[in-house]
């Protein structure tokens, strides 16, 4: 199977939390992430270098050369400032390459994106994904909503496909997991939307230039993505026709 070279940017978080016990306090710090999940589901077709998001604002590609070296970039549940916001920029006041117009000009020149949905993407919790209006937003299939665009669902929501709908569908059951909640947002008017939930897009594909991009409304580990989807029996099915579809078609 054919390996994509693959930038995966996000799904990771550090923790400060504060606990306190009648007169005293002590606080304790961590770091987490859910990239092992990405790997168990995508090593078989994917050479991932996953960048952490406390690395992304120093890290990630300045230049169009430098992004063109993968086949696919996604990004993860992390917020558009720390793309925008390099150190030189914030701590130094100098110049830096947008680096969201670097993405779209990526995607323009043959590139592919994928965004996940997450509380710091689309336009996130409070709306501190902050991708509204952004360049990024030009290239990917949905627009997004200029507030918090939460649909949480405890009580779970059931997608039901028609596999031979879409290519992106092919060899996938009817009858999928449940899903906790997703990022509301709205499909270009040609954007192709694979999957939808009560006319909200979920899955959805979109050319832009030379290059596709597509976006997938929920989460791609816990909370919104449940363990027994990140382990459901079609997950590298799933995420392959996803990846394949926006490199390849």
């Amino acid at each position: 199977m054919k390996k994509y070279e693959m930038l995966f940017v996000g799904e990771s978080w550090l923790t400060h939390n504060l606990e306190v016990k009648g007169w005293d306090d002590f606080s304790v710090g961590g770091y987490g992430t859910e990239i092992g999940r990405i790997h168990a589901a995508m090593d078989d077709f994917a050479q991932i270098t996953h960048l952490p998001s406390h690395e992304a604002g120093e890290k990630f590609p300045s230049t169009l050369e430098e992004l063109q070296k993968y086949d696919i970039v996604i990004l993860s549940d992390i917020g558009a400032n720390t793309l925008l916001l390099h150190p030189q920029v914030f701590t130094q006041s100098v110049r830096f390459p947008n680096r969201l117009q670097l993405l779209a000009g990526y995607v323009a020149q043959g590139g592919a994106l994928g965004m996940m949905g997450g509380y710091m993407t689309f336009q996130g919790i409070g709306g501190k994904g902050c991708y509204h209006g952004s360049p990024v937003e030009k290239v990917l299939p949905v627009d997004f909503l200029p507030y918090d665009d939460r649909q949480e669902h405890p009580e779970g929501i059931d997608l039901v496909v028609d596999p031979a709908s879409h290519p992106a569908l092919e060899g996938l059951p009817a009858q999928w997991p449940y899903l906790l909640g997703y990022n509301k947002a709205v499909a270009k008017p040609d954007a192709e939307v694979a999957v939808s939930y009560q006319g909200d897009p979920i899955l959805s594909f979109y050319r832009w230039g030379k290059g596709k991009s597509f976006a997938w409304a929920s989460d791609c580990a816990p909370h919104w993505m449940p363990p027994a989807f990140c382990d459901w029996a079609y997950i590298k099915t799933f995420w392959h026709n996803i990846i394949r579809y926006t490199v390849e078609s």
